[in-house]
């Protein structure tokens, strides 16, 4: 079914030149970037993040362990 997007000069050229260096057409180019996007907002979020857990050094060891009690400690001091 064909469709019409209307793309400002910037986008308009990396579309072209996308599809220059894939060797493949615009329309082509299009439809991938079309599935990619679909596929991601479909990914569980535990999935999308799941490279970036346990990444991060320093801290408490524990601090996934007590976060309630941490969050009330942390409120119970910004109280007048």
């Amino acid at each position: 079914m064909p469709t019409s997007v209307r793309l400002d000069a910037k986008t308009q050229l990396s579309l072209e030149q996308l599809a220059d260096r894939r060797g493949q057409t615009k329309s082509e180019v299009v439809r991938q970037a079309i599935e990619l996007l679909a596929a991601r907002e479909r990914q569980p979020v535990f999935e999308a993040v799941s490279d970036l857990i346990g990444s991060v050094t320093g801290g408490p060891d524990d601090l996934s362990e007590h976060t309630g009690r941490k969050l009330a400690e942390i409120l119970a001091l910004k109280k007048p």
